[in-house]
C-alpha cells in the first residue's frame, strides 16, 4: 500500500524538485533585485501535474476539506469533490493532534450515502520518509486524495478492498434519530450492617 501511494504521489515530488527553487537567504534575494538579465524575455511557468488539484497535503487542509460539506446543501454535497482515501503518517506527533479524524471521516462519509465511504489509512513513523520523498517536501502528516483524481483508480481500489470502513457507533445512532427510552437497572440488596444503638440505650449503658 505504501508503494502504491508513493508511486501515485511521485509526480508531485518530481515537479517540485525540477521547478521549485530552495530559499538561499534574504541577502542573496536583495542582491538579485538590482541585477537585470538582458536575455530574460519572460518566465514560462511549467504546467503542474494533473493530480495536484486532487490531492490535499497537511492536517489543517484535510480537516478543512472534511468540514466543508457540512455547510453545503444536499444537492451541492453530492456533486462536490470528496476524499476517497486519507493517509496519515504517525511521525511521532501526539495522538491528540489527529484523533479527530476517525469521527470526521465517518461524518463526512455519512453525508454522501450514495458514494463509497472514505478510507483512513495510518502509516508508521518509518513510512513517513517514503511519503516525503514522493512529495518532495521535508515532512508530511496527512494526505487527502479525491476519488476522481487522475490515475488514482488502482490505488483507491486497492485501499478500499483492504481497509475497513470506519464505524462510530454513537454517530450512527445520532444520525438515525430514533428515540430510546431511559433504562435504569435496579438491584435489590440486603443491608447487613448492625443497627446503631439509640440515645436511650447509650444512657442506660453509661448509668
Amino acid at each position: 500500500m505504501l508503494t502504491a501511494a508513493s508511486s501515485f504521489l511521485s509526480p508531485l515530488g518530481n515537479f517540485r524538485r525540477q521547478h521549485t527553487q530552495t530559499s538561499k537567504g534574504k541577502r542573496i534575494k536583495k542582491r538579485k533585485r538590482h541585477v537585470t538579465d538582458p536575455t530574460d524575455t519572460g518566465t514560462i511557468n511549467p504546467e503542474a501535474p494533473a493530480i495536484r488539484q486532487y490531492v490535499d497535503i497537511g492536517l489543517t487542509t484535510v480537516t478543512r476539506g472534511l468540514q466543508e460539506p457540512s455547510a453545503m446543501s444536499r444537492d451541492t454535497i453530492e456533486s462536490s469533490r470528496q476524499y476517497s482515501v486519507i493517509f496519515v503518517a504517525r511521525s511521532g506527533q501526539p495522538s491528540g493532534i489527529n484523533s479527530h479524524l476517525p469521527q470526521m471521516v465517518a461524518a463526512a462519509s455519512g453525508l454522501r450515502p450514495s458514494q463509497s465511504p472514505i478510507r483512513l489509512v495510518g502509516f508508521s513513523k518509518s513510512c513517513e520518509q517514503r511519503l516525503t520523498s514522493a512529495l518532495g517536501i521535508p515532512r508530511v502528516s496527512c494526505i487527502g486524495v479525491s476519488g476522481d483524481a487522475p490515475n488514482s483508480k488502482a490505488l483507491i481500489d486497492f485501499v478500499h478492498k483492504r481497509v475497513p470502513v470506519i464505524d462510530v457507533a454513537w454517530l450512527r445512532e445520532a444520525v438515525s434519530g430514533g428515540y430510546k427510552d431511559t433504562k435504569i437497572k435496579t438491584i435489590e440488596t440486603v443491608d447487613r450492617k448492625k443497627p446503631k444503638p439509640s440515645v436511650g440505650n447509650k444512657a442506660e449503658k453509661n448509668g
